[in-house]
């Protein structure tokens, strides 16, 4: 009898102190108040090509990776960042038009957007080297070290395995209980995920474990009004220099590329 009740107390004990670790938890995940807002300032300003429909970024040892898009127009490209200088460009077959780029060791990975197809290129010559299906849209991408992360404009992001691009989890991004629609061009950014909303000037970070919203930040302005000439399209593109931890942002046939620093918004 004193052992059958020794052994009910232990029960018991153990089952509080897990029910107390799962509500420390949920307390510890759980955004406490909204999240922060950025605003930003600019370091430095690079020439971009105002053609490019910029749709993918990636920076890499002083260049940049682009991915731009449009029926006709899309291609891959290779860009001094100092100068703006194309410096390598595959174009893509008119039927297809481009969207994000991500890069994973030496190879290029680039969505399209309703062909439900993904390329895979060599880095250095980009060489077609293979290609894949996927039964969504293709918005952005981006590479976290062990997947690949994917938008299509909705709510949810996919994380994909970099080899056979099975889907292994999703990951539903909102700010407090409100989805957050419309996830574009991303960048992985120490730790957290970043995207541009589609049709707006704010990039939202997103916590890679939960999805919640841990900060927006807040370009309005960012471009100047007079580089709004004709055609010059919505912000969309990040890109991030680990090494250097700079932040690298532009939009759809933009003729700058901006370097930028953030602070929080007053």
């Amino acid at each position: 009898m004193l052992h059958e009740l020794r052994r009910r107390y232990g029960t018991l004990v153990a089952c509080s102190v897990l029910a107390a670790l799962v509500v420390t938890l949920v307390l510890v995940l759980r955004p406490v108040g909204p999240p922060p807002v950025y605003t930003y300032s600019v370091v430095n300003t690079y020439p971009h090509d105002p053609t490019a429909y910029t749709q993918g970024l990636v920076y890499s040892d002083g260049e940049l990776f682009e991915s731009a898009g449009l029926y006709g127009q899309s291609s891959l490209r290779r860009v001094a960042l100092e100068t703006g200088e194309m410096l390598q460009r595959y174009d893509l077959p008119s039927k297809y038009f481009a969207e994000g780029l991500a890069l994973v060791d030496d190879r290029l990975i680039q969505l399209t957007w309703q062909s439900q197809v993904g390329f895979v290129y060599d880095a250095t010559t980009f060489e077609l080297l293979d290609q894949f299906s996927y039964p969504t849209e293709g918005w952005g991408l981006a590479w976290d070290g062990r997947h690949l992360i994917m938008s299509d404009g909705s709510a949810t992001l996919r994380y994909l395995d970099p080899d056979t691009f099975a889907v292994e989890r999703s990951l539903v991004v909102t700010d407090g209980d409100t989805p957050i629609v419309k996830l574009n061009e991303l960048e992985v950014i120490d730790g957290e995920v970043w995207a541009n909303i589609y049709q707006t000037d704010r990039i939202v970070r997103i916590s890679p474990r939960t999805g919640a919203v841990v900060g927006w930040i807040d370009l309005t302005g960012l471009l100047p009004v007079e580089d709004r000439q004709p055609g010059v399209d919505v912000l969309n593109g990040i890109a991030w220099d680990a090494a250097g931890k700079r932040i690298l942002v532009t939009g759809k046939r933009w003729p700058k590329l901006f370097e930028i620093v953030l602070h929080p918004a007053q």
